[in-house]
């Protein structure tokens, strides 16, 4: 039988103790197991554990030791792949039900799993904290971006400036609109708190508060080729593919626009046809005039003499065959012609392979003058890196010691620097760009590099990656200034929120922690069945950022007022602690409630019932009957967001009322 309160890790290096520490803030019985006793890379690593185990994962004796028959997921992160793989199939045979989470990169191989081991999840640890990297560094402002159901959102964090125009103007809810939502407010006093939804509606901006809002984006990524092109066809439609009009029509346009750039094509081109012409009026009167030759031997001649066998044909000083003066021309000059074709095709192909050799020869783009990104190391992280800032259409400066194979036709359009980061920092105009992501294998290069680039350029957004937990906080102690990025740390969270179930589609870094994109779909005994979005958002700490219910289209920032049917689904903006709250319905208490003085008329003693029940969520008679009953407390404890935005709805319609504390009443 499944333990929904056992969990097993698979791999315990610092990607393996991250996902520990992450499950323990669960209050789950966490195994690890390990082929060598870890070295512990976070502090009392050993007390989070309720069973450590010694030996080769792979084995069914080992896994059978760590009790996964009954356990309810088995998070396998090793730090070698395919060992990953055999430990999930292993890990399946004994636990048919266990949710697996695997550490893989393999997308097209992490599919076909998913579909042969079932209740499967893979996580590529790059994949997910590469737009964390990019968006530190391409921006000091833009903390996510991300795409919901092809709607784009961005996540920004502004400390105001006194020129800006929310400064002294604006209060909090007057920001809070349908295109944008308030996450985070502090002021110099009041620091930023760890969950959302915890600021004040009715506060005024002032220049040198920090807020955090997530809003939609007009930004559009850019789309790739095969986006603008017919889809690829399924194995039994592909002739019926190759002969639709709009692929034939789309062929011959492209073949008309290649040879109207190129002077030499439209000869080859013309050239093509007048051989083409040729061949068939000689095929046509060497039939004609010979009647005893099959079209095979008519067609024979022709092709002999277009490729300059005239002397083969009529060479002897006595022809065999009788042949009028009009056809011997004929003959001679459809062989000058093939003579001639034949030269003009030899020179195309050598333009050709000129041309080919001299473009593996060409120069790269020159290094921009300003506002590029500098990305040193080409790894797999450094590569998605990159492809992340150019999507966000930033402009890229790559470097790397060694240049790659794959380097050259990943990266061809952008700037590349190959040697050593020391040797040719300066080659990248570093003192203008932007920012500068150092992502070598080498901790202490990075740590050196960032030292060089911040001697270099004080504004530069100086990002810098490790992949161990003590390097990481002892380097972001050294240099205030930097962002200082742990990849496992960014990417534990995730791992731990999967095996819970959650699906993860993307995550990145505010105020020092881990923010995941979440998505959940609503059945009958879901916790969150029949709830209003503020319930949620309130009661659990999360931001719901996409509501959809069957056969409608979903709404990107929803109403605080939908409530939750099965079959809906919900994506969420929260942190780890958010999702316990969520895994373990531990709500936070509602602590405000709403007293109603009067209503100034008829109409508004209506209006001020349908505000009630639609931001109450009590049913519409109760609220009828609270306006007919003023002036009362609403027997009805809310949130303060909930109390505030009441208040403030009641307002507009002319009903006068205010909210307070439990706390402060008694």
């Amino acid at each position: 039988m499944t333990n929904s309160s056992e969990f097993v890790v698979c791999g315990l290096d610092a990607l393996g103790q991250y996902c520990v520490s992450a499950l323990y803030k669960f209050q789950v019985k966490v195994t690890g197991i390990d082929l060598n006793p870890p070295t512990w890379q976070m502090p009392d690593m050993e007390h989070m554990f309720y069973r450590l185990i010694i030996g080769d994962y792979r084995y069914p004796s080992i896994l059978q030791q760590a009790q996964v028959e009954r356990c309810r997921s088995v998070l396998i992160v090793s730090h070698n792949e395919r060992v990953n793989i055999e430990i999930a199939f292993a890990v399946r045979s004994l636990n048919p039900h266990a949710r697996l989470v695997v550490r893989s990169s393999q997308e097209n191989l992490n599919m076909l799993l998913g579909q042969e081991l079932g209740n499967f999840t893979a996580f590529a640890t790059d994949q997910l904290s590469a737009i964390a990297f990019a968006l530190a560094a391409s921006s000091k402002d833009m903390r996510g971006f991300f795409e919901c159901d092809h709607q784009n959102l961005r996540v920004m964090q502004l400390c105001i400036p006194s020129t800006h125009p929310w400064s002294g103007r604006r209060l909090l809810h007057e920001l809070h609109t349908w295109n944008r939502r308030i996450l985070t407010h502090s002021t110099s006093t009041m620091p930023v708190t760890q969950t959302f939804n915890n600021w004040q509606s009715d506060t005024l901006v002032q220049a040198g508060d920090t807020l955090t809002w997530i809003e939609i984006s007009d930004t559009e990524l850019h789309r790739s080729s095969s986006q603008k092109t017919l889809s690829k066809p399924s194995p039994g439609q592909s002739f019926w593919y190759f002969c639709h009009p709009q692929f034939i029509g789309r062929g011959i346009q492209a073949i008309w626009n290649q040879v109207q750039q190129s002077q030499t094509q439209r000869v080859g081109l013309l050239s093509a046809g007048m051989m083409l012409g040729l061949l068939f009026i000689g095929t046509l009167l060497y039939k004609l005039y010979y009647p005893s030759l099959n079209f095979q031997d008519a067609i024979n001649v022709s092709l002999v003499l277009a490729i300059g066998g005239y002397g083969d044909l009529f060479g002897q000083l006595q022809v065999p065959f009788p042949v009028p003066w009009w056809l011997r021309s004929f003959s001679i000059t459809l062989s000058m012609a093939g003579t001639i074709f034949i030269g003009i095709l030899y020179a195309i192909l050598t333009e050709q392979l000129l041309s080919a050799k001299w473009s593996f020869l060409r120069r790269r783009k020159a290094v921009p003058h300003r506002d590029h990104v500098v990305v040193v190391g080409l790894g797999q992280i450094g590569q998605r890196v990159a492809d992340v800032l150019i999507n966000l259409r930033q402009t890229v400066v790559a470097m790397t010691e060694e240049l790659m194979d794959d380097h050259n036709s990943k990266f061809v359009h952008m700037p590349l620097i190959v040697g050593t980061a020391k040797e040719t920092l300066h080659q990248v105009n570093l003192s203008t760009a932007k920012g500068i992501v150092i992502l070598t294998e080498d901790e202490v290069t990075n740590l050196e590099i960032g030292l060089m680039a911040h001697k270099i350029n004080s504004q530069l957004n100086l990002v810098i990656g490790t992949f161990n937990p003590m390097f990481a906080r002892n380097v972001d102690r050294l240099l205030p200034y930097a962002t200082v990025l742990e990849v496992y740390q960014l990417t534990a969270e995730a791992f731990a929120a999967a095996a819970f179930g959650e699906n993860v589609l993307n995550l990145f870094d505010l105020n020092d922690q881990t923010i995941l994109i979440t998505e959940y779909e609503i059945d009958d005994t879901d916790e969150l069945n029949n709830w209003l979005l503020s319930d949620v958002g309130c009661g659990y700490g999360v931001v719901p950022i996409l509501h959809g219910r069957k056969h409608q289209p979903s709404c990107i920032l929803p109403s605080d007022d939908m409530r939750l049917q099965t079959g809906d689904r919900l994506i969420v903006l929260t942190t780890i602690d958010g999702l316990r709250r969520i895994e373990q319905g531990d709500r936070f208490h509602r602590q405000w409630v709403v007293h109603i003085t009067h209503a100034l008329n008829p109409t508004a003693v209506f209006e001020g019932g349908n505000a009630i029940a639609r931001i109450t969520g009590c049913g519409l008679e109760i609220a009828r009957t609270v306006m007919a009953s003023l002036p009362l407390t609403l027997d009805y404890p809310l949130y303060r967001p909930q109390a505030q935005r009441l208040v403030k709805a009641l307002e507009k319609v002319q009903v006068l009322a205010e909210c307070h504390s439990i706390h402060s009443e008694s």
